[in-house]
């Protein structure tokens, strides 16, 4: 189930009606209320959707699954919060769709294929994780500090955190042992009196960037395991690199090698419109290989969005966001992560096709121009932030000939 960044006050639910209907695109007439980027759940089946334009006279919503079937008239309902993803123990050793959502707990509840308006939890909550808590009474904390470990994997001890904007002095902590992603672990006295309870879960919303206390110059390489490219194509950790080619010439098994051996502590792969046997492949093979840093199955340290080509167009320009939320709560932690993008070309695709329902004027490669500002934000981006500890993310998209991108290292 998508998850929401969730008010601490009760909103009044805000509802309108669909007014047309424009493949993934929706079209409500009238003064609605909404606000941009706001989750909606739109028809009898509440299907997932996004608000991406407001005036006073029209709203304009992107569903981010299969609209047929619906028609004007029917509800659309606001959740009033944005588009959000659930950060937790759980992450890793995971498959999930564009947004957030278990693939693998979707095709227990309704088969191998994803049924419209399905609703479950990202996150299993139910599951009780062995918890060190790591502050004690008295402990003034900031946003980003450690409470808690938990060993996630073999691999990789997740570090529970203090959620960004909060800061306060410990009034309770548990004991060590086993509790749930919804558990109370530390409560907290804010500086204004209140008191706020902290759990292993934080939600953020994908188009909100995680804050950072400062940027470091992207200077250390990223050992590839790749002689070739190490030699004759560095990439710093930090950094964005492009692997152009025309179809069938290797980029996807290039990326493989690189998800696989890279000098990186975390791996997200995110397949944005690729072919449903390449993301197979991923996750058979990758469940297969061992560590060698752990002796451990590589999947212990990987984490796989799945939204490939027969996957609904709109959810591909979300899975992005979605990956690269992952990746920077992982960066929080002090964690190396690289970003397998497969492919970004797939998914300027989705942003021409969304462009053209809205009847954007082009840009370059065809994208209107809002998308295309967005698809130049992500080939540009360099991350390699500090917060609280060090972490470093490397944003690797791969491409095809027609949209060639620059190597930044």
């Amino acid at each position: 189930m998508i998850n929401l960044y969730l008010k601490e006050e009760t909103a009044l639910v805000k509802t309108a009606t669909i007014y047309g209907i424009n493949g993934p695109v929706i079209y409500l007439k009238g003064n609605t209320g909404f606000c941009m980027s706001e989750m909606v759940y739109v028809g009898k089946q509440k299907l997932v959707g996004e608000v991406i334009a407001l005036d006073k006279d029209l709203t304009t919503v992107q569903v981010y699954e299969e609209t047929t079937g619906l028609y004007p008239g029917e509800e659309v309902i606001a959740t009033g919060n944005p588009v959000s993803v659930t950060l937790a123990p759980g992450i890793l050793n995971n498959i999930f769709d564009g947004i957030e959502r278990p693939l693998e707990r979707i095709a227990e509840s309704a088969g191998a294929f994803i049924t419209r308006g399905v609703s479950v939890d990202s996150l299993d909550r139910t599951k009780k994780w062995p918890t060190h808590i790591t502050v004690k009474q008295g402990d003034y904390l900031h946003a980003g500090d450690i409470i808690a470990e938990v060993p996630e994997t073999h691999a990789i001890t997740h570090k529970c955190m203090v959620p960004p904007g909060i800061e306060g002095t410990v009034l309770v902590t548990v004991a060590d042992g086993e509790y749930t992603i919804d558990d109370l672990l530390v409560r907290l006295q804010l500086p204004d009196g209140d008191t706020k309870d902290l759990t292993m879960t934080q939600h953020w919303p994908i188009r909100t960037p995680r804050p950072t206390h400062h940027r470091f110059p992207a200077s250390v390489p990223l050992v590839t395991g790749q002689r070739i490219i190490d030699t004759m194509f560095p990439i710093a950790k930090g950094g964005t690199a492009a692997i152009p080619g025309g179809f069938g010439t290797g980029k996807t098994m290039t990326q493989h090698q690189i998800a696989k051996w890279a000098d990186a502590d975390i791996i997200i792969y995110i397949g944005c419109g690729e072919r449903g046997n390449e993301m197979t492949q991923v996750l058979e093979e990758f469940s297969e290989l061992t560590d060698p840093r752990t002796g451990k199955p590589l999947m212990d340290r990987t984490t796989l969005i799945a939204n490939t080509s027969n996957m609904p167009v709109a959810a591909r320009e979300a899975s992005i966001y979605t990956g690269l939320t992952l990746a920077e709560y992982y960066r929080d932690m002090g964690y190396d992560v690289a970003i397998m993008a497969d492919s970004t070309s797939r998914w300027a695709e989705a942003l021409r096709e969304l462009s053209g329902r809205l009847e954007e004027m082009p840009a370059e490669e065809g994208i209107g121009e809002v998308r295309f500002l967005a698809l130049e934000d992500l080939e540009e981006t360099q991350y390699e932030y500090n917060y609280r500890i060090d972490g470093t993310v490397c944003l690797d998209p791969v491409s095809y000939t027609h949209l060639t991108l620059p190597t930044i290292a």
